[in-house]
Order: C-alpha cells, then sequence, then structure tokens
C-alpha cells in the first residue's frame, strides 16, 4: 500500500508545522497576552487591597467618629439629666415656698377669725350676764313682789355662775 508509505512523510511535515504554530502560538499567548492577563490581575487585586484599606480606614473613622457621638449624646443626657434634677429641685422649692406662704397667710387668718370668735364670745357672755341679771331682776318683781335693783340681780347671777 502506497498509503502507508506516504504516512511518514506526509505526518512529519504535519508534525513540524504543528510544532511550529503550537510554538508560535506559546510565544505569542505565552509572552504576549499572558503577562498583560497577569498584569490586569495584579492591577486589579492591587485595587481591591487599596479598596479593601481604605474601607477599614473608613471603619475605623466611623467607629472613632461614633464614639465621639456617644460620648456627647451621654454628656448630654447627663447635662439635661442635671437641668432637670436642678429644675425639679427649684419647682420643689418654689411649691414649699409657697406651701409656707400659704400656710402663714391662712395662720394668720384663722388667728384673727380665733380672736374674733374670742372677742363675740366675750360679748355674748358679757350680755348673757346682763340679760340674765335683767331677767332674774323681772323674775324676783314678778314672784315676790320686791323690786330689785340691776346691780343686785347682776351680783346674784354672778354667785350663782360661781357656784354652778
Amino acid at each position: 500500500m502506497p498509503q502507508i508509505s506516504q504516512i511518514a512523510a506526509t505526518y512529519a511535515s504535519q508534525i513540524f508545522w504543528l510544532l511550529i504554530t503550537f510554538g508560535l502560538l506559546y510565544f505569542v499567548v505565552g509572552k504576549g497576552m499572558v503577562t498583560k492577563i497577569v498584569a490586569t490581575v495584579d492591577a486589579r487585586e492591587a485595587k481591591i487591597e487599596g479598596d479593601l484599606a481604605a474601607a477599614e480606614a473608613a471603619r475605623r473613622q466611623a467607629d472613632t467618629v461614633e464614639d465621639a457621638w456617644r460620648a456627647q449624646m451621654e454628656a448630654a443626657r447627663v447635662a439635661a439629666a442635671a437641668e432637670t434634677a436642678a429644675a425639679k429641685a427649684q419647682a420643689t422649692q418654689s411649691a414649699e415656698a409657697q406651701v409656707k406662704a400659704a400656710d402663714a397667710s391662712l395662720a394668720e387668718r384663722l388667728g384673727h377669725h380665733d380672736f374674733a370668735i374670742a372677742n363675740a364670745k366675750a360679748e355674748a357672755l358679757a350680755n348673757l350676764d346682763t340679760v340674765a341679771a335683767e331677767a332674774a331682776q323681772q323674775l324676783v318683781a314678778k314672784l315676790s313682789g320686791i323690786d330689785v335693783s340691776v346691780d343686785q340681780a347682776a351680783h346674784a347671777v354672778r354667785e350663782v355662775r360661781a357656784h354652778g
């Protein structure tokens, strides 16, 4: 078979051109394209690392700002609590002062009323003695027909009240 004898010559040239083609592909792809791809991947990794570092720095800065904000809020909360306590104390003092003033006013008015009642009671008792003396004078005059002076009747009423 003649085809078999040509196989070695035909395949030898195909293998030769195959090796040259793969060699060219190796140098073109391996040396030209792969270096660009590696450079792109390295640039991308560097960018990612830079972005991660920037994000970490931003996170640290945000944590610092948040800590400062929390400290300010706590200080404001403490100040508000102090102001509230001061306002509460002032309101309590004001209310106590008003209550004391009202108590003093009521005590003064009560004293005036007690004095007025005592005066009215004394006046009523004085009138009572006078009325009792007049009634005694009239009773003695009606019952016994004796005329007794108002002074004698008042003296008798005082003696009866003292013993009774």
